[in-house]
């Protein structure tokens, strides 16, 4: 919860839809790319965008974007201007990268010699300054101040190695890529084809889908049913409502060409040597949809699993064991079963404060805790509450929460958080806040339980949250006699960061002289947990 409240964010969520057979197609394309979105809505409420075409002509590009949340963006009259359409790509804005305003939103569209692309990005480049003074170098321009414009400005200078008649994108995307190792999952639509592209990190998720006739939805992947189009995406939560059955993960490094036809993958960017992965873990702790699925295992399972774990290091005696919504909910369900405790609801949430008002700015942030919730009295007064979240950041969040409890009836509030203290903040497209701000790296921290009002405060240990997110990866592929020697180690974090970022990078020198990055191994995952000075 207080993810959601302190500006802990996702940077966005791209979305994109291709009809299959026959063009033009049946298929309301612009229609099935708005309720995609809106399925990425928890992604990012600053904007939104889709940009379509008939895919018959390089130029033939139908854009519409602007400022709120998908609902207000898209009308049914902005929806027409995007007919007649056979494929589109669209976008969802929380701003970590660039300022909540028009300009930046997405996607970006340049006209190139070869025609229009357009570009869809969810992420955050960690050497984004050096690639801005390259561009501007040669003469390009740049009116935003996004990560996303600058991508799809590298993608129509980079030189190709090709004909003039016959420009080899895979040749740029691959540059592209070569350029800047993390962070981005990106969607390029040009002309009658959607690139899918993950960065060979695999830091931020991307999925595909298949759209067959609503007859056949199954939610099992059945391969044997007509195909009305592809569809892919930042989460496969978004995929059940249009119609669709989860096709597959986009892998790190790859670059998938989705076509009328079918999805091929045409090539994978390599990580260097010894490196291993590194999907942002708080995928799982918070930012996505539970319903969503990463790594072959449903964000829901390794939340309530994680409450489990919790429930194993951190038992108290208690009447019951109750959540602050939403997000920590399952590991909430999770700690109650496992300590045979009844979940008891004690708070409830109103629904129509929240994300959809909550901006980039403290002051709108702070005001957003007061009103959001109700008090269930009447469901633990003079009762032992075990109150499990999701996160403490700052720990002001937390604290009104606990007395609002305490002044309806609670005789004790023990609070238990499902993810380990965060101390360090993220430059990969999470908006956490400065190391300042965070308060495990304040004294505050060393009495917690005093200092937000609470009877004791637990977090789940790092290798808690190892283990809960891993454990059905590898019970899966020890049944499929799979499992690399090299790919699951000890639930120990990893000494070796996962890539050296240049020591010319903005947020290394200059902006924030002498800061630590954020960005470890933990096992296959990055979390914001330890850190080591930068490799200088």
């Amino acid at each position: 919860m207080e993810f959601e409240e302190l500006g802990i964010r996702e940077e966005c969520g791209v979305f994109g839809c291709i009809a299959s057979g026959l063009w033009p197609t049946e298929l309301d394309v612009p229609h099935v790319i708005t309720l995609g979105l809106v399925g990425l809505q928890h992604r990012g409420q600053e904007s939104a965008g889709i940009v379509t075409s008939d895919g018959e002509s390089a130029h033939s590009f139908k854009l519409h974007k602007g400022m709120g949340l998908v609902n207000h963006v898209f009308s049914e009259d902005s929806l027409k201007k995007l007919y007649i359409s056979n494929l589109g790509i669209g976008h969802t804005r929380y701003s970590t990268s660039g300022v909540s305003v028009l300009d930046n939103c997405q996607p970006f569209v340049v006209e190139t010699l070869h025609g229009k692309i357009a570009v869809a990005h969810n992420g955050e480049l960690t050497n984004a300054a050096r690639l801005r003074r390259k561009l501007m170098r040669h003469g390009v321009g740049l009116s935003t101040s996004s990560d996303s414009e600058l991508i799809t400005q590298l993608l129509a200078f980079t030189p190709p190695f090709e004909n003039d008649d016959t420009p080899d994108w895979v040749a740029r995307i691959k540059n592209l890529m070569n350029e800047t190792p993390t962070s981005y999952s990106l969607l390029m639509m040009h002309k009658d084809i959607i690139y899918a592209v993950r960065d060979p990190y695999g830091n931020r998720p991307l999925c595909i889908g298949r759209l067959v006739p609503v007859g056949d939805i199954s939610g099992k992947g059945k391969t044997n049913a007509e195909t009305e189009g592809w569809v892919v995406s930042s989460e496969s939560c978004s995929f059940l409502s249009i119609g669709a059955e989860y096709y597959r993960e986009v892998m790190p490094g790859e670059i998938v060409k989705i076509s009328r036809y079918d999805v091929q993958t045409l090539d994978v960017v390599p990580r260097p040597a010894g490196d291993p992965s590194a999907f942002c873990i708080f995928e799982y702790v918070y930012f996505a949809r539970p319903d969503s699925i990463f790594e072959g295992q449903m964000v829901y399972s390794v939340r309530r699993r994680c409450g489990q774990q919790l429930a194993i290091e951190a038992p108290v005696e208690a009447d019951l064991v109750s959540t602050v919504p939403e997000s920590a909910t399952p590991a909430a369900l999770g700690y109650a079963q496992k300590c045979g405790l009844p979940y008891i609801e004690v708070l409830c949430k109103n629904r129509y404060v929240g994300r959809t008002f909550i901006q980039p700015n403290m002051r709108l942030r702070q005001l957003g805790v007061a009103k959001k919730f109700g008090v269930l009295s009447d469901n633990f007064r003079g009762k032992r509450v075990v109150l499990i979240d999701d996160s403490i950041v700052r720990g002001n969040t937390i604290s009104p929460i606990i007395k609002l409890l305490r002044e309806s009836g609670a005789k004790e509030v023990h609070v238990r958080v499902a993810s380990p203290p965060i101390r360090f903040p993220c430059y990969m497209g999470i908006n956490i806040p400065t190391k300042e701000e965070l308060i495990a790296n304040k004294p505050e921290f060393h009495d917690l339980a005093n200092y937000i009002g609470a009877d004791s405060v637990v977090y789940l240990s790092v290798e808690g949250l190892v283990s809960s997110v891993q454990e059905s990866i590898k019970a899966k592929q020890d049944n499929e006699n799979n499992l690399k020697s090299n790919k699951f180690r000890n639930s120990s974090i990893s000494a070796k960061r996962f890539f050296t970022l240049p020591p010319t990078e903005p947020f290394l020198k200059g902006i924030m002289p002498g800061i630590e990055s954020s960005t470890f191994c933990l096992q296959k995952h990055v979390f914001c947990h330890r850190s080591m000075p930068p490799s200088l």
